[in-house]
């Protein structure tokens, strides 16, 4: 499984240029990953963009997913990454697999590995089901969860 996780809300750049999470975000990423946990989520490997938003998203899902995980901010992730960078990565990787990152990224690497157009939730994830022992990007990938957290 690949799981797509768009950060929690953060705090505007003018408040703080780092753009931790809000309470609200805190709080929100919280209840999403409990919510992953409890649908037996369990990601081998956490790789977020570095940013300190999707950091802290990723580490409430490690905290309560899978606190062995392999955590690491990797290349590939960023807003304007070229989806091409990530979805190479991931050809070959045999074990499930959570990446947090940003708008628009996400949505474009979503449709990316669907092979067809579709919506991604904001602050949400998104489940695909993922054979990459086979480096399939085509026909063996589907989307089999959506969780929104709200």
């Amino acid at each position: 499984m690949v799981y797509l996780v768009h950060h929690a809300e953060a705090v505007e750049p003018d408040v703080d240029p780092q753009r931790p999470l809000t309470a609200a975000g805190r709080e929100h990423a919280e209840r999403l990953a409990e919510e992953a946990a409890r649908r037996q989520v369990k990601p081998a490997v956490i790789w977020h963009s570095g940013k300190l938003r999707a950091r802290q998203t990723a580490e409430a899902f490690r905290r309560l997913c899978n606190p062995l995980a392999e955590f690491s901010a990797v290349r590939g992730l960023q807003p304007t990454d070229p989806v091409e960078w990530i979805r190479d990565r991931l050809l070959g990787e045999n074990r499930d697999v959570m990446l947090v990152g940003h708008m628009p990224h996400l949505p474009r690497l979503y449709e990316s590995l669907i092979r067809e157009p579709s919506s991604f939730p904001m602050h949400g994830l998104v489940a695909i089901d993922w054979d990459g022992a086979e480096g399939k990007v085509g026909g063996r990938i589907s989307a089999t969860d959506l969780l929104n957290g709200d």
